[in-house]
């Protein structure tokens, strides 16, 4: 890792947009506002991703809007939205509205997609994984370049972006281009050696390491790995919230063990 000041941890939930009512998601959301978690994520998917494949399900950027309403701190965004579902102009105007009705809370998180069903049954170009990755790569920029010239910009200037995913000749180099924040999985020796990769990428585009965030997913098996993660640079952490009982305990445990660390 480079010299860089130290961050605070972050603790995010990520609660899937699967086999619940909107009820029973809106009072989740509201939970977690209350919990104190720093990011609120949902998905963008079509169709559930465990459990029973046909069951309850809803889009993603229609529940952002309304997740923007009820909660009052905690930002707010996907984990992540899905570049080839909607032109990158039109994204761009999506989250800037989503901004402003959470009052500058959005996160726009980004990923090059995967899910062959949902491409299938939406009537969506599946394409290969290098065509969905040259894709992502020409529409970032135009979504910045769209923010810049709606009227009204985005609350803040402009809006945070994360992007998902551990591709180390591509995907890295986008995230070193244009992310605020990195999420990837893996363990804390992958996450260390692809934070080299990602340090190297800045490198070549000019642009300082430091000012990209570290995160990956942790849960009730791997929360103890918390400290030995910071320690290799990753400083925000989502875990996941079944839909099924919507348990925050493990985001609890996060959320007090973040308190104590940043206070330290």
């Amino acid at each position: 890792m480079s010299d860089s000041p130290k961050r605070n941890v972050k603790i995010s939930v990520q609660i899937p947009p699967q086999h619940a009512s909107y009820e029973q998601h809106r009072k989740a959301w509201i939970e977690a506002d209350n919990l104190g978690v720093d990011v609120i994520f949902n998905w963008d998917h079509f169709y559930p991703l465990s459990g029973d494949a046909d069951g309850l399900h809803f889009e993603c950027w229609t529940q952002l809007a309304s997740m923007a309403e009820v909660t009052e701190r905690a930002q707010i965004g996907a984990l992540v939205t899905c570049n080839s579902y909607r032109n990158p102009n039109l994204l761009a105007d999506m989250a800037r509205t989503v901004d402003h009705i959470s009052g500058g809370r959005l996160v726009l998180g980004m990923g090059s997609g995967w899910a062959e069903r949902d491409y299938m049954n939406y009537d969506y170009e599946f394409g290969t994984a290098a065509s969905r990755l040259k894709d992502l790569a020409r529409d970032m920029p135009i979504i910045r370049e769209r923010w810049e010239k709606l009227n009204p910009g985005p609350v803040n200037g402009k809006i945070p972006i994360l992007i998902g995913g551990g591709g180390e000749k591509v995907t890295l180099r986008i995230v070193a281009q244009h992310a605020d924040t990195w999420h990837a999985w893996g363990d804390v020796e992958t996450m260390t050696r692809k934070s080299a990769i990602l340090e190297d990428w800045c490198v070549k585009v000019g642009r300082d390491p430091s000012e990209i965030e570290r995160s990956t997913g942790l849960n009730a098996q791997t929360i103890d790995t918390a400290e030995d993660f910071v320690k290799a640079g990753v400083t925000h952490f989502t875990t996941a919230v079944s839909s099924a009982d919507m348990d925050f305990g493990v985001a609890k445990e996060l959320v007090q063990w973040r308190d104590a660390y940043n206070a330290g």
